[in-house]
């Protein structure tokens, strides 16, 4: 894994690996509606830096 997260030291592909390592691989989401897929997808496709999606996210829950 990249020591910086930032989107201009990662590739996509390290992104992806990036949020991979995030996403549980047990079921300790269960029941979750919350895709961190969709969610990282800004992220991932170097749209947004990381603080910017929980950002948004945050913002879109009124916190």
């Amino acid at each position: 894994m990249p020591k910086s997260t930032r989107i201009a030291d990662t590739t996509v592909a390290e992104r992806i690996e990036i949020v991979r390592a995030w996403i549980p691989e047990d079921e300790a989401m269960g029941g979750c509606d919350i895709d961190l897929w969709e969610f990282f997808d800004d992220y991932i496709k170097g749209k947004k830096e990381i603080a910017e999606c929980n950002a948004a996210f945050a913002e879109a829950l009124g916190l």
